[in-house]
């Protein structure tokens, strides 16, 4: 343990407080910095300043943190569910494609989302994306019968209805083969 003098710099361990000892009593220090506020202190919290060499706590830290290794990354290991959850989903209800659907017909509206959907399975197969979802609600089940032709047609894919209590019946999940 140091001891304190009347007249000592001292510096604050847990504090960024430079001062100069103006009381020493036998469990307090009492100092007073530049700007000429009084601060108390257990002596073994203080430390006297060297002529010349002063560091201070925010330089420790950075010191600190200067000469801490990087540590390894960390690798998200996705849980078994995530692992098998598709990477793609694409709703082809008519409101999320269009702003309005008035003044369509049955027939635009069928041909608008057959569209979408050839062209985000060909972007999937380009893209070599495994799995996607497409949503097309259950209705009356034309969009389906649309969906499993087209899907037939493509001799890497294989579909089936998705997963039914994320999706209900509304849903055909798809799984491209990526090396046919």
């Amino acid at each position: 343990m140091e001891d304190f003098a009347v007249g000592d710099v001292v510096e604050a361990l847990d504090d960024t407080i430079r001062g100069v000892v103006v009381r020493v009593a036998v469990n307090e220090i009492t100092i007073e910095d530049k700007d000429g506020f009084s601060f108390s202190y257990v002596p073994n919290e203080l430390v006297k300043v060297s002529d010349g060499i002063t560091v201070s706590n925010d330089e420790v830290t950075q010191v600190k943190a200067e000469k801490e290794l990087p540590g390894k990354p960390v690798r998200k290991v996705p849980k078994p569910k995530e692992r098998n959850a598709p990477k793609m989903e694409v709703d082809l209800h008519i409101n999320q494609l269009v702003k309005s659907s008035k003044g369509m017909t049955n027939h635009e509206i069928l041909n608008l989302q057959l569209d979408t959907a050839k062209r985000q399975l060909e972007f999937a197969i380009r893209h070599r994306i495994q799995k996607i979802v497409f949503i097309h609600g259950v209705g009356e089940g034309v969009l389906r019968e649309e969906l499993n032709y087209l899907f037939g047609r493509y001799g890497n894919v294989k579909y089936y209805d998705a997963d039914y209590q994320k999706y209900g019946l509304g849903a055909t999940e798809v799984y491209i083969l990526q090396n046919p």
